[in-house]
């Protein structure tokens, strides 16, 4: 079976490696698709994404659980992605529930992971910059 997930991914945590592990035991073949750099910045402020998309891809095309990295620039691309890909699930963290899924039509189920305690890349930002 298909899977799906997307997000930046822009400092790999422990949160994404758990999401990312739940999505591949939901089947056999993983795609995971990233926002492009441009996008990231018009979403996120001009300082983000701290790494850029061939590094986030090449993060992401290493670890055991994903099958697949395709990077989007916009809501359409990332819409014929998920309809061309036609996924059995698509996964999502918790923070989606109630919220408007992109693409989530082409799917056959929505499955919506906890989030781990305080794990996000904004988190681990400002765990740094305070360090000073």
């Amino acid at each position: 079976m298909k899977v799906f997930v997307n997000g930046t991914f822009d400092i790999i945590h422990r949160g994404h490696l758990e999401l990312l592990n739940v999505a591949k035991s939901l089947g056999d073949n993983l795609l995971v698709c990233i926002d492009s750099d441009e996008r990231v910045k018009s979403l996120k402020g001009k300082e983000r994404p701290i790494n850029p998309q061939a590094d986030r891809a090449f993060f992401l095309e290493n670890l055991k659980a994903v099958d697949c990295v395709k990077i989007f620039n916009s809501d359409t691309e990332l819409e014929n992605i998920i309809k061309e890909y036609h996924p059995y699930v698509m996964v999502k963290g918790s923070d989606y529930k109630d919220k408007p899924i992109i693409g989530a039509e082409y799917c056959d189920n929505i499955v919506l992971v906890p989030l781990i305690d305080n794990y996000s890349t904004t988190n681990v930002i400002k765990h740094i910059t305070n360090r000073r």
